[in-house]
């Protein structure tokens, strides 16, 4: 009988172990990120005709080990620029979750004023920098996020796309899956000026 009772007792400690690594497992925290179109950030670039703003939210669970680059690469013609239009890194935060704002601004898009642009994240943020543009006139201009409303995951090592911001002589600009490499190489040759926007998460542990 005692062996019976200590039998069902190792069993059921085996299921208990199993089903709690399991759970720890599905339950694990992942890096999400999310559109923030209607923040205080964007409505103030809104009321004020700054420009484009995009705003998202980003949660890091491990902040302490994570290294975020966030950068915007330019296209002029078909040609991607040598050098990133615009870059910020960060990361091992002395918290262990990290959550607020990240996100990109242009000011003066529309304007023959200098344009210009930075990045900023939680805590951090470039200085504006002056990018050259040419003054055209009937250029039509478009900005959309690339991601959906929801939160989205990012893996770690993962380049995402999360905005674009396009400019073409003439007709109006098409809208097209961001996510889908063929889609951005069609938009790249036709449109006359292509920025993304771009992030990549890292695993990375500085010791100081």
């Amino acid at each position: 009988m005692r062996n019976k009772y200590a039998i069902l007792f190792s069993t059921l400690l085996l299921i208990l172990i199993v089903s709690s690594g399991c759970a720890t497992i599905s339950g694990e925290e992942k890096i999400t990120i999310e559109v923030n179109s209607e923040s205080e950030y964007v409505n103030t670039f809104d009321d004020l005709n700054l420009g484009v703003l995009f705003d998202f939210n980003i949660k890091l669970p491990n902040a302490d080990k994570s290294w975020v680059n966030l950068w915007g690469e330019r296209y002029i013609d078909g040609e991607l620029e040598s050098e990133p239009l615009t870059q910020l890194s960060y990361g091992n935060s002395p918290n262990k979750v990290q959550e607020g704002h990240l996100g990109f601004g242009m000011i003066n898009t529309s304007s023959e004023e200098d344009t210009l642009v930075f990045l900023y994240g939680p805590s951090v943020r470039t200085h504006p920098e002056k990018i050259e543009k040419e003054a055209k006139s009937g250029v039509f201009r478009g900005s959309e996020y690339a991601i959906g409303n929801d939160k989205v995951e990012l893996e770690l090592g993962q380049t995402k796309i999360l905005g674009i911001y396009r400019e073409t002589e003439g007709g109006s600009i098409r809208t097209f899956d961001f996510q889908d490499e063929d889609s951005i190489n069609q938009i790249i040759q036709q449109d006359d000026e292509v920025l993304l926007l771009k992030i990549k998460v890292e695993e990375r542990i500085i010791n100081y």
